[in-house]
């Protein structure tokens, strides 16, 4: 599994011209990819680290602040464009894998205390921020 993790003041996603998540303050936007492997154990791991990751404001973590989340499901971060010039999906997890874990992700953080937004899995979602720093982080689990 693997998260592109930014720290933003403010993050949205809109599907057909409707805002279906956002963090108006700020926390964290993580586009979270899922390979054919990936267990509910990884999403786990990543939801953690995620919560617990100090890289807000004096170091510190959205555990330590309460500061929100906004979690979008994004396979293309499993792409491979090392050959020619058209990325390939291969590594993607499909869909029906994919889904549940990124669920598994969301909900390991409400549980551990979060205010998590989402996009809507598999829908072709605009996504607009504000990177802060700008600050951007690579996790894999």
């Amino acid at each position: 599994m693997r998260a592109v993790v930014q720290r933003v003041s403010h993050a949205s996603v809109t599907v057909d011209g409707e805002v279906v998540g956002q963090v108006t303050e700020p926390g964290l936007m993580a586009l979270v990819g899922v390979t054919h492997t990936d267990t509910a154990a990884e999403a786990v791991r990543i939801a953690r680290k995620l919560w617990t990751l100090r890289i807000l404001e004096d170091e510190r973590s959205c555990s330590d602040t309460g500061a929100p989340l906004l979690v979008v499901s994004q396979f293309t971060l499993y792409g491979d464009a090392r050959k020619g010039r058209r990325p390939t999906w291969q590594a993607a997890a499909p869909g029906p894998v994919a889904e549940p874990l990124v669920d598994a992700v969301v909900e390991e953080l409400r549980s551990l205390g979060a205010v998590v937004a989402t996009g809507v899995f598999g829908a072709k979602m605009s996504v607009s921020l504000t990177n802060e720093g700008p600050f951007t982080v690579v996790l894999e689990a």
